[in-house]
C-alpha cells in the first residue's frame, strides 16, 4: 500500500496484529477506560465523527468480548477504516485517552494537496481524499484492480 493514513496512537507503526490489539484492549481495561469501536469511509483528519459500532462498552471487562466486536465490525466493514477508542472518565468528562486503527481498507488512493494563492501572497492548502470522489460504500474499492482481474480471467 503506497498510502498509509496516520491517525491515532500507533499510526506510524505497521498494522497491529490481533495479539497486539488484545494487549492494548487489556491495557485500556486495566486503566478502567471504557472502549468503543468506530468505522468510517471518510478518514479525513478533520472528520472527528465516525460511525459507532454498537454502543460504547462501559460495562464490558472481558477483552475477548471486545475483540469479538472488533472482528464483527471488520467482517461487516472490511472496506472501511476501523478504530478503537478508550475513554478516561476520571475527571468527570469523557476524554479520549487512547485511539488506534485496527482495520484499513485493502486499497486507499490517498489524499491530494491543493494549493490556493490569493491576495498579499497568502497561500492556503487543503486536503482532498481521492476516495471521496466515489459514492458512500464504494470509496475504498479499487475498480481498476477488479477490472484487471476480470480481463485476466477472460483471457484464459
Amino acid at each position: 500500500m503506497a498510502f498509509h493514513l496516520t491517525q491515532g496512537t500507533f499510526s506510524f507503526l505497521p498494522p497491529l496484529t490481533d495479539t497486539e490489539i488484545r494487549m492494548q484492549v487489556e491495557y485500556c481495561l486495566g486503566n478502567d477506560w471504557p472502549i468503543n469501536i468506530e468505522f468510517s469511509d471518510d478518514p479525513h483528519p478533520r472528520n472527528a465523527y465516525w460511525e459507532m459500532w454498537g454502543l460504547p462498552m462501559f460495562d464490558v471487562k472481558d477483552p475477548a468480548a471486545i475483540l469479538y466486536e472488533i472482528n464483527q465490525c471488520r467482517r461487516a466493514n472490511s472496506n472501511h477504516y476501523i478504530r478503537v477508542g478508550a475513554y478516561d472518565r476520571r475527571k468527570g468528562r469523557q476524554t479520549l485517552a487512547l485511539s488506534f486503527i485496527v482495520n484499513r481498507p485493502p486499497h486507499d488512493p490517498g489524499f491530494a494537496l491543493s494549493r490556493q494563492e490569493s491576495h498579499d501572497r497568502t497561500i492556503r492548502y487543503t486536503l482532498h481524499s481521492y476516495a471521496m470522489d466515489k459514492p458512500k460504500g464504494e470509496r475504498f474499492t479499487d475498480t481498476s484492480l477488479q477490472s484487471d482481474e476480470k480481463d485476466a480471467a477472460a483471457s484464459f
